[in-house]
């Protein structure tokens, strides 16, 4: 796995400050982490160190600087609207090629999670990128509770579809809602593969796609799909929201590969976000930085064809 130390996180002054507070439990390794909503109950994540050889984004930039269309199309769109979102309570629909399926509470499903901070990169298909301190538990956990049955192989995710608190939903009236999308399930498996609650030591913002959302950090940030209802378990691929609008620029597996370009831009560098006015692209990396974790998952695959 990739380490880092918690030295190259840049967080706000008030994040310094309630880690002081937290100096107490630091020697067990703990600390305290919300659940991404109120009714939760205080949670407790251990701190798994990942390198990589980048800044962390500034917590301001990478709250106010997002996609999410239920609120619109500009990038600042969702952190201007996405307030209104209810996330208390919550809960999440799994069934499909189960044994255990059931509609579940959030706060249930956390009681039976370790929780942990891990420190990813993250590159949009837009050829920007970020490094964000997510709060969450593995995919597979949740996964393997469900106990997936012998001729499973997808997992299809389903995000809220709430139009009278997400705007862009009629703004977007031609737009398949809702959003959803899908990892074969070695992929969703994989230890890599992240459910967030949280960012930078506090719950995660609505506009990052509160109170759950995905992180497969070696994938485009689209296949992270955000505040998830529902999770199926399938024999078949799983149809995807922007395969579904454009299946000539976005498919199905889309993993991050600077040799293969997207039909209108160059996938070769990337521009940080929040690096500075005067900061330039700097080049992509193969599955993202993720290569060496995550390349055996797709041998013998023409990597041009499937990404």
């Amino acid at each position: 796995m990739h380490k880092l130390t918690y030295s190259q996180v840049t967080p706000k002054a008030d994040f310094l400050n309630r880690r002081q507070l937290m100096a107490g439990v630091a020697g067990l390794g703990l600390a305290p982490v919300f659940a991404g909503h109120a009714s939760a109950k205080t949670l407790e994540f251990t701190k798994s160190e990942y390198k990589v050889d980048a800044q962390t984004t500034p917590q301001e930039a990478a709250t106010t600087y997002n996609n999410y269309y239920e609120y619109g199309t500009g990038k600042g769109d969702p952190a201007k609207y996405a307030d209104v979102l209810t996330t208390d309570p919550w809960s999440v629909e799994i069934g499909g090629l189960v044994n255990n399926p059931g509609n579940f509470a959030l706060e249930d499903i956390l009681k039976d999670v370790t929780m942990e901070e891990r420190i990813y990169r993250f590159r949009c298909v837009e050829a920007w990128s970020m490094v964000v301190p997510w709060i969450g538990f593995q995919l597979s956990d949740l996964i393997a509770k469900a106990d997936p049955m012998g001729d499973a192989k997808f997992v299809a995710f389903e995000t809220l579809h709430r139009p009278d608190e997400m705007p862009g939903i009629g703004w977007n009236s031609r737009f398949p809602w809702p959003y959803v999308e899908g990892l074969r399930l070695d992929e969703a498996m994989h230890p890599l593969t992240l459910m967030a609650t949280g960012m930078y030591g506090e719950e995660l913002p609505n506009q990052n796609g509160a109170p759950l959302r995905l992180v497969v950090p070696w994938k485009y940030g689209f296949k992270s799909i955000k505040s998830i209802v529902k999770i199926t378990l399938t024999d078949k691929e799983p149809p995807t929201t922007w395969n579904r609008i454009a299946d000539r620029e976005y498919g199905f597996y889309s993993n991050v590969n600077p040799e293969v370009d997207h039909p209108r831009w160059s996938q070769a560098s990337e521009r940080p976000i929040g690096a500075g006015l005067f900061a330039g692209r700097i080049p992509t990396l193969k599955f993202n930085g993720y290569e060496e974790d995550v390349a055996g998952l797709y041998a013998g695959m023409d990597l041009r064809k499937n990404f």
